[in-house]
């Protein structure tokens, strides 16, 4: 019979827990379990549940935002549309005095001339020229492309306008209105006069645009009139008169806005270069500040309607109030229709304390306040006029 003490394999004497029996079991651990593998954290299983659980749903927002982005997304701008070719047919289209590239494409769109304002604008814009269009009105086609469009509106050869340029008396000024709308000579004169009330000239002026009928560019169409591009000119001439001062001016040297106006004139018909127009200005002030006679040619020219370098005793005799050898102060009305250099010279005139000025050669236009080295200045410009066998000028001016 088997002790129940003992067992194959066991020595007598020896129990359970010691060497050769079977170890115990960790405390706790369930029955059948490997050896050291420890059980679940039931706390620890929940947070890693968790944690994927979260970043599910990150993904699942990031790809419903992705959606929602890739939905309201706009879609690249469609190209602007836009003709092909050169078109056909014939159309004008009139160009005002400072109109935008927007406002041309509009135009040209509205009559039929482009597809789109923004086709014509992107192409405008990109080009070196682009900003340069001249007012008037262009003969076009319908249906060119932006290219051709701007091709024919960069060339001022096609404007189809009517040009002032700088120091045109009015009646320079008529004629070209007359020749440029085909009109019998004095058409423009006649409408100047029995339409001056409609001009928009300024008081004291007595009707006589002289002065105001500014050096520009104008766009002419089939239904232009005279009084049409003369009002045009004489609101332009508003637009520059307060850009550039004028009244100011009349301010600082006691004067009024026309009387400047005429220094403005008078310095446009002797100078040809913003310096020489500067000091110009300023002699001429210096003049009239000694109660001097201003002896300028350019207003005894206007006189006598003609245009030239010198001036003869004869013509210092003139019985006229436009005679500014004969009479002191400045002439009754501007001499003519002066630009811009003319009036930024007459309302900041150059500093300095010179009485006179003769331009001896092209170019070389001397101002001092020694009457005697006029003279000789005078003297000089007489031997290089002797040269082509013109008439000798004053020396006092």
């Amino acid at each position: 019979m088997t002790d129940p003490y003992t067992a194959p394999g066991m020595a007598p004497g020896v129990t359970p827990g010691h060497l050769g029996a079977p170890a115990q079991e960790p405390e706790g651990r369930p029955p059948g379990s490997p050896f050291a593998v420890e059980p679940p954290d039931p706390d620890k299983v929940r947070s890693g549940a968790a944690c994927c659980l979260s970043v599910l749903a990150l993904f699942g927002v990031a790809c419903a935002l992705a959606l929602v982005v890739y939905l309201a997304w706009p879609d690249p701008a469609p190209r602007a549309a836009d003709y092909a070719g050169n078109g056909t047919g014939t159309v004008e289209v009139s160009v005002p005095r400072g109109a935008t590239l927007t406002v041309i494409g509009q135009a040209l769109v509205k009559s039929g001339v482009v597809a789109s304002t923004k086709a014509f604008t992107d192409a405008a814009t990109s080009h070196p020229a682009g900003n340069s269009i001249q007012p008037g009105t262009y003969t076009l086609r319908e249906k060119m492309s932006v290219a051709a469009a701007l091709g024919v509106l960069l060339d001022p050869a096609n404007a189809n306008a009517l040009t002032v340029p700088e120091g045109r008396r009015a009646e320079q000024v008529y004629t070209a209105i007359d020749e440029r709308l085909k009109l019998a000579a004095g058409t423009t004169r006649g409408i100047a006069e029995e339409h001056a009330d409609e001009l928009g000239l300024p008081e004291g002026t007595d009707g006589n645009p002289e002065g105001y009928l500014y050096p520009a560019t104008y766009p002419v169409t089939g239904e232009t009139t005279p009084l049409d591009l003369l009002r045009q000119m004489v609101t332009e001439a508003g637009h520059a008169f307060a850009d550039d001062g004028l009244d100011a001016a009349a301010t600082a040297f006691a004067k009024t806005p026309y009387e400047i106006l005429t220094v403005a004139s008078l310095v446009q018909g002797e100078a040809d270069n913003p310096e020489d127009m500067a000091k110009v200005a300023r002699v001429i002030y210096n003049r009239l500040a000694k109660n001097m006679a201003l002896q300028l040619d350019s207003s005894i020219n206007y006189a006598l309607g003609r245009s030239t370098l010198t001036t003869t005793t004869t013509d210092t005799k003139l019985d006229s109030p436009f005679n500014t050898y004969l009479h002191t102060g400045l002439p009754p009305t501007p001499i003519s229709n002066p630009g811009r250099d003319a009036l930024n010279a007459a309302a900041t005139p150059a500093e300095g304390d010179w009485l006179y000025f003769v331009t001896v050669r092209p170019g070389d236009t001397r101002f001092t306040d020694s009457f005697e080295q006029q003279e000789k200045n005078v003297a000089e410009f007489n031997a290089n006029q002797a040269q082509g066998s013109s008439p000798p000028a004053e020396g006092d001016h």
